[in-house]
């Protein structure tokens, strides 16, 4: 089982969390913490407040894709991130109410697409519910069918290493078996979500 815990006290009640196991399966840990849980429960931030604050944060975009009985799928993902280099491993976090990533969950593979400024139109597709998301989405050939979205400034395929229920989100970790070339592209500019818009790079 691949675990990620916090110290806690013994004087402290039960906080519980979910942990993805080897075999694929969420099971949820249990610690004693008084503390830790009424904190969790009691919260003086808003939410909205906080979504409004953290918007100030500029970032890349990604779609994370998949392949589900041999069709395509995906989704948008913001809140990417690299963990580790030795091993090579990153992470995302998906909302638990996604409807795309319980299929590629079952399939322990994923790719990360990082979006070039010139793909707007696939990240507003890959944000939306239903189908037809990836009707107009040019793909790559890949010699092993990957769902490698083309255009990106690169690519990611990984194998999916761990799993953990955080709050209203699953927070995934990935590792890196696979990646774009380092010549895939050297000319494209980065898609950037800042302010509840996007941005685009300015050139000095």
């Amino acid at each position: 089982m691949i675990v990620v815990l916090s110290g806690v006290s013994k004087s402290q009640s039960k906080i519980s969390t979910r942990s993805l196991t080897a075999d694929g399966v969420l099971t949820r840990l249990t610690e004693q913490s008084d503390v830790a849980m009424q904190q969790t429960q009691v919260s003086s931030i808003d939410p909205r407040s906080l979504r409004y604050a953290l918007g100030r944060f500029a970032s890349g975009i990604t779609v994370i894709s998949g392949m589900v009985d041999n069709v395509p799928t995906g989704f948008t993902c913001q809140s990417f991130y690299s963990v580790s280099l030795n091993p090579p491993l990153v992470s995302f976090c998906v909302m638990r109410t996604s409807k795309s990533w319980p299929g590629i969950r079952l399939t322990r593979r994923f790719t990360v697409n990082v979006l070039s400024e010139e793909q707007q139109a696939v990240s507003d597709g890959f944000a939306k519910s239903g189908s037809d998301k990836c009707k107009h989405v040019d793909w790559a050939e890949h010699p092993n069918g990957k769902a490698v979205i083309a255009g990106t400034l690169m690519w990611l395929d990984c194998s999916l290493h761990s799993e953990h229920e955080l709050g209203d989100h699953f927070m995934v970790v990935g590792k890196v078996e696979e990646m774009s070339p380092v010549d895939w592209d050297s000319q494209r500019n980065p898609l950037i979500y800042f302010r509840g818009q996007y941005r685009q790079l300015q050139n000095s």
